[in-house]
């Protein structure tokens, strides 16, 4: 299990405003990450250094978005402003996720502007919406296709800063937070406030920068 990625919903202009405003920040170039059919969605991908990426993600005007997940939560994020919308991990293998949390894991799938189709199963969208501190889980089917693949930049994600309680991130992942990286920082602060992911610090060739 490790820090997959992180998804940034859209503000009010829409997806590419917000992913400009991105780049800017954190000095990598946004590439357009396709549309996920099954979700009602679509994003824009930053690939990173360490294998991870962030993703900011918009919905769409389609009526999968209503019924998945996924969607109500893009949705929700989107028409509250915008902004962080949690964090993600990547397991090898999801079905022992599904036996503990006693639910099945859900197919995603997207197609990138070239053609080529990525493949995952996803998990814990739901917990993601009840409770924003907690990451949901990934599986890839097509690992060669992950996001992060032919990143040319050093930049990396240095820290997270996490509204909530550790102890519950740690009994949703069956372990501490902490143990998701080696190297990313893990800040959890106002554990009896409004739970969620609040920041995110990039180490980038001109210093930190936190967004």
């Amino acid at each position: 299990m490790r820090v997959d990625h992180v998804s940034y919903a859209a503000e009010h202009d829409g997806l590419k405003a917000t992913a400009e405003r991105l780049a800017k920040l954190i000095g990598v170039e946004p590439v357009d990450g396709g549309i996920h059919p099954r979700f009602g969605t679509r994003n824009v991908i930053f690939p990173l250094a360490h294998e991870r990426y962030v993703e900011v993600v918009e919905v769409l005007d389609h009526p999968a978005s209503d019924k998945a997940p996924f969607g109500q939560a893009v949705r929700a994020r989107s028409e509250a402003g915008g902004g962080w919308l949690g964090w993600v991990v990547r397991v090898d293998d999801i079905k022992p996720y599904e036996e503990r949390l006693g639910r099945e894991s859900a197919e995603g799938n997207r197609h990138r502007p070239d053609g080529t189709e990525l493949k995952w199963r996803q998990l814990g969208v739901k917990g993601l919406i009840s409770d924003p501190q907690l990451p949901f889980f990934v599986e890839w089917k097509t690992p060669e296709c992950h996001p992060s693949v032919g990143a040319d930049t050093d930049v990396t994600i240095e820290g997270l800063q996490i509204a909530g309680d550790p102890d519950r991130v740690r009994e949703w992942l069956d372990l501490p937070a902490d143990r998701t990286s080696t190297v990313i920082d893990f800040s959890f602060v106002a554990p009896h406030g409004t739970p969620g992911l609040l920041a995110v610090t990039f180490d980038t060739p001109n210093g930190k920068v936190t967004v």
